[in-house]
Protein backbone atom coordinates (compact mmCIF):
# COMPACT_ATOMS: atom_id res chain seq x y z
CA UNK A 1 0.00 0.00 0.00
CA UNK A 2 1.57 3.54 -1.36
CA UNK A 3 -0.27 6.11 0.55
CA UNK A 4 -3.65 7.63 1.71
CA UNK A 5 -5.22 10.54 0.28
CA UNK A 6 -8.55 12.29 0.83
CA UNK A 7 -8.86 14.43 -2.24
CA UNK A 8 -11.98 16.20 -3.09
CA UNK A 9 -14.88 14.58 -4.82
CA UNK A 10 -15.44 17.89 -6.34
CA UNK A 11 -12.08 18.05 -8.33
CA UNK A 12 -11.72 15.27 -9.06
CA UNK A 13 -10.78 14.45 -12.57
CA UNK A 14 -11.72 10.57 -13.00
CA UNK A 15 -14.85 10.59 -11.52
CA UNK A 16 -17.49 8.21 -12.54
CA UNK A 17 -20.23 10.37 -14.44
CA UNK A 18 -23.13 9.23 -12.01
CA UNK A 19 -20.94 11.48 -9.25
CA UNK A 20 -21.78 14.70 -11.85
CA UNK A 21 -25.19 14.34 -10.75
CA UNK A 22 -24.22 15.14 -6.72
CA UNK A 23 -24.89 18.61 -5.57
CA UNK A 24 -21.91 20.48 -4.62
CA UNK A 25 -23.02 20.04 -0.45
CA UNK A 26 -23.16 16.09 -1.33
CA UNK A 27 -20.37 16.06 -3.08
CA UNK A 28 -18.57 17.74 -0.09
CA UNK A 29 -20.52 15.25 1.84
CA UNK A 30 -19.19 12.31 0.36
CA UNK A 31 -15.36 13.37 0.31
CA UNK A 32 -15.64 13.66 4.03
CA UNK A 33 -16.74 10.07 4.51
CA UNK A 34 -14.05 8.58 2.10
CA UNK A 35 -10.49 8.11 1.90
CA UNK A 36 -8.26 7.34 -1.38
CA UNK A 37 -5.87 4.95 -0.89
CA UNK A 38 -3.22 3.81 -3.76
CA UNK A 39 -2.42 0.00 -4.50
CA UNK A 40 0.88 -1.49 -6.14
CA UNK A 41 0.29 -4.10 -8.67
CA UNK A 42 -0.09 -7.75 -7.05
CA UNK A 43 -1.63 -6.39 -3.49
CA UNK A 44 -4.71 -7.36 -1.89
CA UNK A 45 -7.14 -4.58 -1.66
CA UNK A 46 -9.88 -6.50 0.15
CA UNK A 47 -10.21 -10.66 1.36
CA UNK A 48 -13.48 -12.85 1.02
CA UNK A 49 -15.18 -13.41 4.47
CA UNK A 50 -13.65 -9.89 5.71
CA UNK A 51 -15.64 -7.15 7.17
CA UNK A 52 -16.93 -5.23 4.67
CA UNK A 53 -17.56 -1.28 6.09
CA UNK A 54 -16.85 0.60 2.58
CA UNK A 55 -17.61 0.53 -0.84
CA UNK A 56 -14.94 0.17 -3.55
CA UNK A 57 -14.96 2.90 -6.03
CA UNK A 58 -11.90 2.48 -9.44
CA UNK A 59 -10.78 5.95 -9.08
CA UNK A 60 -7.75 4.70 -11.74
CA UNK A 61 -6.18 1.21 -12.49
CA UNK A 62 -7.12 -2.35 -12.95
CA UNK A 63 -8.99 -5.02 -10.69
CA UNK A 64 -9.10 -8.63 -10.76
CA UNK A 65 -12.36 -9.91 -8.45
CA UNK A 66 -12.31 -13.68 -7.68
CA UNK A 67 -13.57 -16.10 -5.56
CA UNK A 68 -11.67 -18.77 -3.67
CA UNK A 69 -13.55 -22.19 -4.15
CA UNK A 70 -10.64 -24.14 -1.90
CA UNK A 71 -7.67 -23.79 -0.74
CA UNK A 72 -5.83 -23.63 -3.67
CA UNK A 73 -8.77 -23.25 -6.04
CA UNK A 74 -10.29 -19.71 -7.21
CA UNK A 75 -12.56 -18.79 -10.08
CA UNK A 76 -11.96 -15.31 -11.54
CA UNK A 77 -15.14 -13.20 -11.70
CA UNK A 78 -14.53 -10.34 -13.25
CA UNK A 79 -12.20 -7.01 -14.02
CA UNK A 80 -12.87 -3.57 -12.55
CA UNK A 81 -11.75 -1.05 -14.43
CA UNK A 82 -11.88 2.74 -13.61
CA UNK A 83 -15.34 4.54 -12.71
CA UNK A 84 -16.53 1.13 -11.04
CA UNK A 85 -17.25 0.09 -8.03
CA UNK A 86 -17.00 -3.19 -6.00
CA UNK A 87 -18.32 -4.14 -2.92
CA UNK A 88 -21.73 -3.16 -3.65
CA UNK A 89 -23.90 -5.22 -1.72
CA UNK A 90 -22.78 -4.19 1.57
CA UNK A 91 -24.82 -0.77 0.55
CA UNK A 92 -27.77 -3.45 1.51
CA UNK A 93 -26.64 -4.33 4.58
CA UNK A 94 -24.10 -7.02 3.55
CA UNK A 95 -21.66 -7.23 6.41
CA UNK A 96 -18.88 -9.45 4.83
CA UNK A 97 -16.95 -9.01 1.67
CA UNK A 98 -18.31 -12.07 -0.85
CA UNK A 99 -15.31 -12.62 -2.78
CA UNK A 100 -11.76 -11.36 -2.48
CA UNK A 101 -10.15 -8.28 -4.98
CA UNK A 102 -6.80 -8.17 -6.19
CA UNK A 103 -4.44 -4.69 -8.15
CA UNK A 104 -3.19 -6.20 -11.28
CA UNK A 105 -1.53 -2.71 -11.76
CA UNK A 106 -1.18 0.13 -9.37
CA UNK A 107 -4.31 1.07 -8.22
CA UNK A 108 -6.26 3.74 -6.75
CA UNK A 109 -9.27 2.77 -4.89
CA UNK A 110 -12.07 4.70 -3.15
CA UNK A 111 -13.25 3.52 -0.15
CA UNK A 112 -16.55 5.38 0.52
CA UNK A 113 -18.32 4.71 4.06
CA UNK A 114 -21.39 2.46 3.18
CA UNK A 115 -23.77 4.13 5.15
CA UNK A 116 -23.09 7.88 3.33
CA UNK A 117 -23.14 6.26 0.62
CA UNK A 118 -26.94 4.25 1.29
CA UNK A 119 -27.82 8.05 2.81
CA UNK A 120 -26.81 9.77 -1.06
CA UNK A 121 -28.71 6.99 -3.07
CA UNK A 122 -31.98 7.44 -0.40
CA UNK A 123 -32.19 10.91 -0.59
CA UNK A 124 -30.58 11.88 -4.62
CA UNK A 125 -33.39 9.43 -7.34
CA UNK A 126 -31.08 10.34 -10.29
CA UNK A 127 -27.83 9.11 -8.35
CA UNK A 128 -29.37 5.99 -6.94
CA UNK A 129 -30.83 5.40 -10.17
CA UNK A 130 -27.24 5.85 -12.61
CA UNK A 131 -25.31 4.13 -9.56
CA UNK A 132 -27.50 0.83 -9.63
CA UNK A 133 -27.62 0.87 -13.50
CA UNK A 134 -24.30 0.55 -13.32
CA UNK A 135 -23.91 -2.22 -11.18
CA UNK A 136 -26.81 -4.21 -12.62
CA UNK A 137 -24.56 -5.50 -15.80
CA UNK A 138 -22.74 -7.60 -13.27
CA UNK A 139 -25.95 -10.11 -12.75
CA UNK A 140 -25.44 -10.67 -16.28
CA UNK A 141 -21.90 -11.28 -15.74
CA UNK A 142 -22.08 -13.49 -12.76
CA UNK A 143 -24.98 -16.11 -14.91
CA UNK A 144 -22.85 -16.22 -17.79
CA UNK A 145 -20.19 -17.46 -15.30
CA UNK A 146 -22.48 -20.06 -13.53
CA UNK A 147 -23.83 -21.01 -17.02
CA UNK A 148 -20.22 -22.13 -18.47
CA UNK A 149 -19.37 -23.86 -15.02
CA UNK A 150 -22.67 -25.79 -15.35
CA UNK A 151 -23.12 -26.52 -19.21
CA UNK A 152 -19.93 -26.28 -21.23
CA UNK A 153 -17.01 -28.40 -22.08
CA UNK A 154 -13.55 -26.85 -21.34
CA UNK A 155 -13.56 -25.41 -25.20
CA UNK A 156 -16.38 -23.41 -24.48
CA UNK A 157 -15.24 -22.06 -21.14
CA UNK A 158 -11.97 -21.16 -22.69
CA UNK A 159 -14.00 -19.56 -25.87
CA UNK A 160 -15.88 -17.71 -23.10
CA UNK A 161 -13.02 -16.26 -21.19
CA UNK A 162 -11.54 -14.96 -24.33
CA UNK A 163 -14.38 -12.91 -25.41
CA UNK A 164 -14.97 -11.09 -22.09
CA UNK A 165 -11.54 -10.38 -21.35
CA UNK A 166 -11.16 -8.75 -25.34
CA UNK A 167 -14.56 -7.11 -24.64
CA UNK A 168 -14.58 -3.62 -26.06
CA UNK A 169 -14.13 -1.71 -22.71
CA UNK A 170 -11.11 -4.17 -21.46
CA UNK A 171 -9.43 -4.47 -24.89
CA UNK A 172 -8.66 -0.56 -23.98
CA UNK A 173 -7.10 -1.58 -20.91
CA UNK A 174 -4.78 -3.92 -22.91
CA UNK A 175 -5.91 -6.61 -19.85
CA UNK A 176 -3.69 -9.58 -21.29
CA UNK A 177 -0.35 -7.32 -20.40
CA UNK A 178 -1.43 -8.03 -16.48
CA UNK A 179 -3.00 -11.55 -16.50
CA UNK A 180 -0.74 -14.68 -16.43
CA UNK A 181 -1.92 -18.06 -18.08
CA UNK A 182 -3.20 -19.30 -14.90
CA UNK A 183 -4.95 -16.09 -14.59
CA UNK A 184 -6.97 -16.92 -18.18
CA UNK A 185 -7.14 -20.26 -16.86
CA UNK A 186 -9.17 -19.07 -13.86
CA UNK A 187 -11.56 -17.20 -15.74
CA UNK A 188 -12.53 -19.91 -17.75
CA UNK A 189 -12.98 -22.41 -14.45
CA UNK A 190 -9.86 -25.27 -15.90
CA UNK A 191 -6.84 -26.02 -15.03
CA UNK A 192 -3.42 -24.16 -16.59
CA UNK A 193 -2.47 -27.05 -18.49
CA UNK A 194 -5.86 -27.50 -20.45
CA UNK A 195 -6.09 -23.74 -20.81
CA UNK A 196 -2.35 -23.39 -22.52
CA UNK A 197 -3.73 -26.35 -24.51
CA UNK A 198 -6.64 -25.10 -25.85
CA UNK A 199 -5.07 -21.81 -26.32
CA UNK A 200 -2.86 -23.57 -28.80
CA UNK A 201 -5.42 -25.09 -30.57
CA UNK A 202 -7.48 -21.74 -30.93
CA UNK A 203 -4.20 -20.48 -32.60
CA UNK A 204 -3.71 -23.42 -35.15
CA UNK A 205 -7.54 -23.11 -36.25
CA UNK A 206 -6.93 -19.44 -37.01
CA UNK A 207 -9.45 -18.49 -33.89
CA UNK A 208 -6.77 -16.38 -31.99
CA UNK A 209 -3.24 -15.35 -32.12
CA UNK A 210 -0.70 -15.01 -29.41
CA UNK A 211 2.16 -11.86 -29.57
CA UNK A 212 3.77 -13.05 -26.16
CA UNK A 213 1.23 -12.10 -23.47
CA UNK A 214 -1.42 -10.36 -25.90
CA UNK A 215 -4.04 -12.59 -27.25
CA UNK A 216 -5.86 -11.32 -30.52
CA UNK A 217 -9.30 -12.61 -31.98
CA UNK A 218 -9.65 -11.77 -35.57
CA UNK A 219 -13.51 -13.50 -35.66
CA UNK A 220 -15.17 -13.29 -32.56
CA UNK A 221 -17.89 -14.96 -34.32
CA UNK A 222 -16.54 -17.93 -34.90
CA UNK A 223 -15.16 -17.79 -31.14
CA UNK A 224 -18.55 -17.18 -29.71
CA UNK A 225 -19.98 -19.93 -31.66
CA UNK A 226 -17.48 -22.45 -29.78
CA UNK A 227 -18.66 -20.43 -26.49
CA UNK A 228 -22.18 -21.53 -27.35
CA UNK A 229 -21.53 -24.99 -28.26
CA UNK A 230 -18.81 -25.73 -25.87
Amino acid sequence: MVSRTNNSCAECTKASKCFHLLYPDELEFISKKKTQVNYLKGETIFKQGAFAPYVMYVADGLVKVYLQTGMNKQINIRLVRQGEFMAFSSVFEENVHQYSAVAIKESTICMIDKMALKQLISKNTDFASRIISRNYKNEYRYLEIIRNISYSQMRGKLASALLYLSNDELIAENVFQYLTRQDIADFASVTMESAVKFLKEFEAEGLIQMQGKDILIPDREKLALISRNG
